[in-house]
């Protein structure tokens, strides 16, 4: 197995949020609106808490939000309701439900919403669109399973496929900006960054909700918290939590696949550099190849240590969670597979993991491509059957 580990000696504790505001819960009272908002489950995981060597594992379950099989819900839905306020000058408050938001956004017109994505950002948007009445058009990378396309489909969108890598389809999506045409991008770039902030906004919600469960459950806070980075915007909502305010201060740890390392890469070389494709971890949420320049900032600054993994990483991290009882799609277990080989590699300590430790995982995703996993949860039947 490969896997590329880096420990960030300028990384800080504290951190000033700049460009961005300091974490408020104001995302997460726009989700409770939204149709089906319920905390996803926080579940303890002992047998991954044997495997690492650790006290404790709490994994955030991101397989089921509202309505939707990934966290990137919460990221597109207040980046689109914040986007169309800035971009029309509205003000929809009060509404109570998605049909009084959407009579209060009328004026706005008949909009179409575009994005890029490798399944999820791109499905959670256009599942958005369709809430609103609007239209949306998402591009997707040649290669992109053939279930994702399908999902993002059934969410009554256009999908057009582009001959090239995530980041190019990005470029594609970016050309599509006009009057009535607004990009829901997670990624930045010159003069388009105010949708990529909110859409780190969103994520907040995530960890609001993973300190209310650990209060009311009477839990212990966690001493390292590991996050995947595709263009870094999970991870940057991770750094703003824990890196602001008077909260607690975990060991942050960001993972990547080894062929698209491009937060590592870029952390490692002091500025923004691009991993050319293509990109064909079966990680495919995590298959960007160049970090968004608006996060890359707070990664560098916040996050402690990181480690690129390859597939089989993935592969294990998946049945291993599948032995917890979550299921987790293949980035979804990229955040175990990066303790899971550090751990292997004999350098657990340096990443948090020790007798005393307590670790928060985020399972970002269920099994969107679930030919795959079914694939990977019988291999380990196999190999027990052999």
């Amino acid at each position: 197995m490969t896997v590329d580990l880096h420990v960030n000696e300028r990384a800080r504790r504290d951190i000033d949020p700049a460009p961005f505001q300091p974490p408020s819960q104001a995302p997460r009272g726009f989700h409770r609106r939204l149709p089906e908002y319920a905390n996803t489950p926080l579940v303890e995981a002992p047998n991954l808490a044997a495997r690492l060597g650790v006290a404790r594992v709490f994994v955030k379950d991101e397989s089921h939000r509202l309505t939707m099989p990934s966290y990137k819900i919460l990221g597109a839905s207040w980046a689109i309701y914040r986007e169309v306020i800035d971009v029309f000058t509205l003000d929809p408050e009060p509404w109570h439900s998605v049909n009084e938001l959407a009579y209060a956004l009328r004026s706005a017109g008949h909009l179409t919403l575009s994005a890029a994505t490798d399944g999820n950002h791109g499905r959670a948007v256009a599942h958005v669109a369709a809430l609103l009445g609007w239209e949306a058009t998402i591009y997707v990378p040649e290669g992109t399973v053939a279930s994702r396309i399908d999902d993002i489909a059934s969410e009554g969108a256009t999908v057009m496929v582009v001959d090239g890598t995530y980041d190019e389809a990005v470029v594609r999506a970016a050309d599509d900006a006009s009057r009535n045409t607004l990009v829901i991008s997670d990624t930045a770039w010159p003069g388009y960054d105010r949708v990529p902030r909110r859409v780190v906004e969103g994520y907040s919600t995530i960890f609001w909700e993973v300190e209310d469960q650990i209060t009311a459950d009477g839990l212990p806070q966690p001493t390292t918290v590991a996050v995947q980075m595709g263009v870094g915007s999970l991870a940057a909502a991770a750094v703003l939590h824990y890196r602001t305010g008077d909260r607690v201060r975990p060991l942050l740890v960001g993972v990547e696949p080894v062929d698209a390392a491009c937060v590592l890469k870029s952390v490692r070389a002091g500025r923004l550099t691009e991993v050319p494709g293509p990109h064909r971890s079966i990680m495919a949420g995590l298959n960007c190849g160049l970090p968004s320049p608006l996060a890359l900032p707070l990664l560098r600054a916040g996050i402690d240590s990181f480690v690129a993994v390859d597939d089989e990483d993935a592969r294990r991290a998946m049945r291993d969670l599948a032995g917890a009882g979550i299921e987790s799609g293949e980035s979804g277990a990229a955040s175990l597979a990066g303790l899971t080989a550090a751990a292997r590699a004999g350098r657990g300590d340096e990443f948090g993991l020790s007798i005393d430790d307590v670790v928060l995982l985020v399972s970002t995703e269920g099994a969107t491509d679930p030919e795959a996993y079914r694939e990977i949860l019988a291999e380990e039947t196999a190999v027990k059957a052999g």
